[in-house]
């Protein structure tokens, strides 16, 4: 899957082939550098998906749940300040990550042990002339 960001105005278009290209897959691990859309993306997905509230990235919280149109919890993950994976533990992340429910998780490279094996990893890279360009990893 590769799907390319013109600019902001063409993420919801993104957002909406990324929906539709996910399958039943539940846990998606986002790489990217700082700055690259990560947040941003996931915030144009949690809306398609129907989430009335603001959707942030959870830095501080570590986790943020969310609710779509069928009030099915949406977990957003932001790894980028733990220190160890030990917190990963502290807070339960298996209830989560195999809850069965959406996961989008920033900074997953921190927590790579943990991920489930099933887990989508997707890139996104910014391109020289500004697009975003997110495409699966292996």
């Amino acid at each position: 899957m590769q799907i390319e960001i013109t600019d902001l105005k063409d993420i919801k278009r993104a957002a909406s082939v990324f929906l539709k290209e996910m399958g039943h897959n539940k846990v998606f691990a986002f790489y990217g550098n700082m700055g690259a859309g990560k947040t941003t993306f996931i915030k144009a997905l949690c809306e398609a998906l129907g989430v009335a509230e603001t959707v942030s990235s959870p830095t501080f919280a570590i986790i943020n749940e969310y609710r779509g149109t069928e009030g099915t919890p949406i977990f957003h993950f932001d790894f980028y300040r733990i220190n160890k994976i030990e917190e990963a533990f502290d807070f339960g992340y298996e209830d989560y990550f195999y809850s069965g429910n959406l996961c989008f998780i920033e900074w997953p490279e921190l927590v790579e042990s943990i991920l489930p094996q099933d887990a989508v990893k997707i890139a996104i890279r910014v391109a020289e002339d500004g697009r975003r360009i997110l495409e699966s990893k292996p």
